[in-house]
């Protein structure tokens, strides 16, 4: 059972694998990294067609694109959750390149990219972000699609890069306030299982994950008036963890709400059928909410 509860919990809480342990760090790496310096736009690259390593900030980044451009319509971008990478996006990204240019990538310490030298925070991931932009969309504007802790990066991402992100869809995306939420679910005063998950998850948050990214709560900052959906599970499952579970749902639940926020455009949704993988549980939610979006961002 405790296991059960670690994998299926904390999965959600961030969507990342349980255990993974602290790595080395370097600072220096990430102190010299401009969040918002973009590198060349290639628009007159060659269009990537399948699965390519291209180069960001001097790391090796897997990125995976398919169909074709239309024009006036942004190109779509998918963004995994924490312990995922591209490869779990790679059917809802098949499904909509039938009438999209969609592509995906890895981030750094995710499938096939590289480590990262060091700590990473939302700025040096919005780094590598960007850089995939830049490569893969070049001038063109970009509606950028998010499970979990990718929804979460996303949302971060939207309000400094309006100039080029204009529409956004959070599938049960990581809360903005998820460590406070955890914190006041769970006291510090638990035993047993649910002290185990309290101190995991504190631990993955302060960057003890795979992408040694630190995840701190913050305000939800407005992107102006971009299309943004929301869309958030149906069928409860944090209870897994009796006594505070509930609790959970509830702060998941209003923290789903937290993201409307993020423009004068947005909506919330619920996928009724759907655990944390909205987009495995009901691909055609997943997708309808990604091509309204994208219609609407193109107008």
């Amino acid at each position: 059972m405790l296991r059960k509860i670690k994998t299926s919990v904390v999965a959600a809480l961030c969507c990342t694998v349980v255990g993974a342990g602290a790595a080395g760090c370097d600072g220096d790496a990430v102190e010299n990294w401009d969040p918002f310096a973009s590198a060349t736009r290639s628009a007159d690259a060659a269009p990537i067609s399948g699965t390519e390593k291209i180069e960001v900030a001097g790391r090796s980044v897997n990125v995976s694109c398919s169909g074709d451009q239309a024009k006036g319509k942004p190109v779509i971008v998918l963004m995994h959750g924490g312990g995922d990478g591209l490869d779990k996006l790679a059917a809802v990204q098949k499904t909509l390149s039938e009438q999209n240019r969609v592509c995906s990538y890895d981030r750094l310490g995710a499938g096939a990219s590289d480590q990262p030298d060091g700590p990473q925070d939302f700025s040096s991931a919005g780094k590598i972000l960007t850089g995939v932009l830049d490569r893969v969309a070049g001038d063109r504007p970009v509606v950028l699609a998010g499970h979990s802790l990718g929804g979460l990066i996303a949302a971060r991402y939207a309000p400094d890069h309006q100039d080029r992100v204009k529409g956004l869809v959070l599938m049960d995306a990581t809360p903005p306030t998820m460590l406070d939420d955890i914190t006041k679910a769970i006291p510090e005063s638990a035993k047993g299982p649910a002290a185990e998950l309290r101190a995991q998850n504190l631990a993955i948050f302060q960057g003890q994950n795979p992408e040694k990214l630190v995840i701190p709560d913050g305000m939800v900052r407005s992107a102006g008036n971009i299309p943004v959906e929301v869309i958030t599970h149906g069928k409860p499952y944090l209870q897994a963890l009796p006594q505070y579970g509930p609790r959970l749902e509830k702060a998941w639940a209003a923290g789903q709400r937290k993201w409307l926020a993020l423009s004068s455009d947005s909506t919330l949704s619920t996928a009724t059928d759907s655990e944390h993988y909205i987009y495995v549980d009901q691909p055609d939610v997943a997708v309808q909410a990604i091509e309204r979006v994208t219609a609407q961002a193109a107008r």
